[in-house]
């Protein structure tokens, strides 16, 4: 075992504990590299870090003369990372984000992090809004600020993470899957008075159909499932949320197609009834999104923690729901 009792006479202890010499690059050169490689431009760098383009590029070539590397491709046309530019970048930029993460909590004059989470609006009215206070109880010192989304085109730069509708696997980002719905008609509650009228899908010929923009699979797909391939899902009112389609369902307006994540507090409430099925599987979800190449700060991670958490109870009551009926 070695103790400082085996310490030669001879020997300084303080050199017994001083770190072994590592060939890290200085941090301004570091810097300059991550900054120039997400803008893929010297001058945008150069604005970002409040330094001149110059300055960038000495960093730059003093980084590549250490690492006996070009990490940068200097084309007529603009700069693109070489292969050993790729490679290094994800393992920078975390580095970076992780200082600014750390400085920031432990040095930030007392001034909490403030987490972002885009969302969807019916997800966050119909879903994660009544589940909030136990994530309140659990991190009351966690702060969060929700802003909506619609589709993911939208962008990502302003949010920590994201709740997306759809199929997953979007490039550049981690998802994970929030929701496991059945599709199924909602509608007024007291709508069809007959029951004669739920005998069959002839009981939706003459209502009006609400359709969401942009789900892939809604009215065409359920119907192809159900035999009713043979209505015109053409007629009906337009929505660009789910939310606006459901409440108009609540009003009387027409019928909506419910996803069973969404409609079953909506339906336990009364606000909405389930008049006829069948309730048919959809491979498309919510899921929480974030960037693969960025640093989640601990806050953000207790809340997807919680998040799935949630998620993975109301999956498993569903299966056990289904599987007493």
């Amino acid at each position: 075992m070695f103790t400082l009792a085996s310490i030669p006479n001879d020997v300084c202890p303080g050199a017994i504990i001083r770190p072994m010499s590592r060939r890290l690059p200085p941090l301004n050169w570091l810097r300059s590299f991550e900054a120039a490689a997400r803008h893929l431009s010297f001058t945008r760098a150069a604005n970002e870090l409040h330094m001149t383009q110059a300055a960038i590029s000495q960093h730059i070539k003093g980084l590549e003369s250490q690492l006996s590397v070009s990490l940068f491709k200097r084309l007529p046309q603009g700069l693109v990372l070489s292969d050993a530019g790729l490679a290094y970048l994800p393992a920078i930029h975390e580095a970076i984000e992780r200082l600014s993460a750390a400085t920031e909590e432990l040095f930030g004059q007392g001034r909490p992090k403030l987490i972002t989470i885009r969302a969807s609006l019916v997800f966050f009215t119909t879903w994660l809004a009544p589940r909030l206070a136990r994530f309140r109880a659990l991190h009351p010192n966690i702060d969060l600020r929700f802003t909506s989304n619609i589709w993911a085109g939208e962008g990502y730069k302003d949010a920590d993470m994201e709740i997306r509708y759809g199929q997953g696997g979007w490039s550049g980002m981690t998802s994970e899957r929030l929701t496991w719905d059945e599709l199924f008609p909602v509608c007024r509650p007291g709508m069809f008075k007959c029951s004669a009228q739920l005998s069959s899908l002839e009981a939706l010929s003459g209502q009006t159909l609400l359709h969401v923009i942009g789900y892939e699979e809604g009215w065409g797909y359920w119907l192809k499932k159900t035999g009713g391939s043979h209505f015109d899902t053409r007629a009906g009112l337009q929505f660009d949320t789910l939310i606006s389609a459901l409440e108009a369902a609540a009003q009387g307006i027409g019928i909506a197609l419910g996803r069973s994540s969404l409609v079953e507090d909506m339906i336990a409430r009364g606000r909405l009834e389930a008049p006829f099925g069948p309730r048919i599987s959809t491979s498309e979800a919510f899921h929480l999104v974030y960037s693969s190449h960025h640093y989640l700060h601990p806050h953000a991670a207790a809340f997807r923690a919680w998040l799935l958490d949630e998620a993975g109870m109301t999956h498993g009551d569903s299966m056990f729901d289904a599987a007493l009926g």
